[in-house]
């Protein structure tokens, strides 16, 4: 039998309080029972923003030692946002290592701290969908895009949140 880490035992918490307790907004869950460090989420696409009626889906990962260190979140779905990596991974300050940041953008206290749940992870994403922060952007061209081309950036978002309606 597997030897039950705080990591885990967390982790199981986390989930049975999602399950009891569903947030609007998302879903998630395992993508393998056997697996509580790999997560499946949905994200629905934020109202009134340009991902609205979207369905979004990512895998997140945890490591061993969750919560001493954020999880790392990708987009499984297609995705355009200044914040999400061509290949999906997710740009956000909280999902970066604790401490002070090497490149002098963000504060301690805006990266990764224990303290955060899936659930706060998730809602951070929501929020980032909401409001992109095009400053220290993952996807230049996407930034790139918001900030000088924003008919062409909503038309490409518009045509990705009908895939993801199509696919879902």
């Amino acid at each position: 039998m597997a030897v039950k880490t705080q990591a885990s035992l967390l982790l199981q918490k986390q989930l049975r309080d999602l399950m009891k307790n569903p947030v609007d907004g998302f879903s998630a869950g395992l993508v393998k029972d056997d697996n509580i460090f790999e997560w499946s989420v949905t994200i629905i696409g934020p109202p009134d923003t340009l991902y609205d009626g979207g369905y979004f889906n990512a895998i997140m990962t945890f490591p061993a030692n969750y919560p001493n260190s954020p999880p790392t979140v990708k987009f499984t779905s297609e995705m355009w946002h200044p914040n999400v990596y061509p290949d999906g991974r997710v740009c956000i300050s909280i999902l970066h290592a604790p401490g002070d940041d090497p490149n002098g953008y963000e504060l301690a206290s805006e990266r990764w701290m224990p303290v955060h749940t899936v659930e706060s992870i998730v809602l951070s994403i929501i929020s980032m969908l909401s409001s992109p922060n095009d400053e220290s952007p993952a996807n230049v061209e996407a930034a790139k895009e918001w900030r000088d081309k924003r008919d062409d950036f909503r038309k490409k978002v518009s045509r990705i949140v009908r895939r993801s309606q199509e696919d879902f």
